[in-house]
């Protein structure tokens, strides 16, 4: 009975670990995250569009700092109240999950660059830890920033796809992207548990 139990056991653990290394995450081309499964061959395929931002310590930053990284990103403010600093809270522990993982980096974009300069910036990465080898607080043309937001990083959902930057981005949303600049997921920031999906999803994305 035991030797039957054991087997039981032994069986679905290594059921469970098949999984584990056959797990995949879908790409995602429109903005009401429909999974595609299969692996995109098209050019015409949702990605990340070209840009130039500038990080905290003001060097420049584009879609070319994006590729052959995994990047977990957000849009957040430096004077926001409300649920930004649980949102750096949970960026923070991402940080510390991959601080010595070279893959893997996050971004975070000023909803309101108007007032969070480059010294602004460099200001709150301080207060809060902010190793700069791994995470960028980016600033710069604001229109380009709500285009990226909403139109390309999706990060309003739907909801704010026909929006422009006369209407404030506000969104605890996390958005996944892989090493080619395409959507792979997106987190509530403020739960706990779509933070430790995102955690287990980056260490799938990271074998492919």
């Amino acid at each position: 009975m035991k030797l039957n139990y054991y087997i039981i056991v032994l069986l679905g653990v290594l059921v469970l670990s098949c999984q584990e290394k056959t797990r995949k995450l879908p790409y995602y081309n429109t903005s009401d995250f429909v999974p595609v499964w299969e692996t995109p061959e098209s050019e015409s395929f949702h990605k990340i569009r070209p840009f130039n931002l500038v990080d905290q310590e003001g060097k420049a930053f584009s879609e070319k700092n994006l590729e052959g990284k995994i990047t977990v990103v957000d849009f957040f403010f430096t004077s926001c109240p409300g649920i930004c600093p649980k949102m750096t809270n949970s960026m923070s522990k991402i940080q510390e999950e991959f601080k010595n993982d070279n893959q893997i980096q996050l971004v975070s974009h000023s909803v309101t660059p108007d007032k969070d300069s480059v010294s602004v910036m460099a200001a709150y990465g301080k207060k809060n830890n902010i190793q700069y080898n791994k995470w960028k607080l980016l600033t710069g043309d604001k229109e380009e920033i709500y285009n990226l937001g909403r139109k390309f990083y999706f990060v309003e959902e739907d909801l704010g796809e026909n929006n422009d930057s006369s209407i404030f981005l506000h969104t605890e949303n996390f958005v996944l992207i892989d090493k080619n600049r395409i959507i792979r997921g997106i987190y509530n920031s403020l739960d706990p548990s779509s933070m430790q999906a995102l955690v287990e999803d980056i260490k799938v994305l990271e074998k492919e």
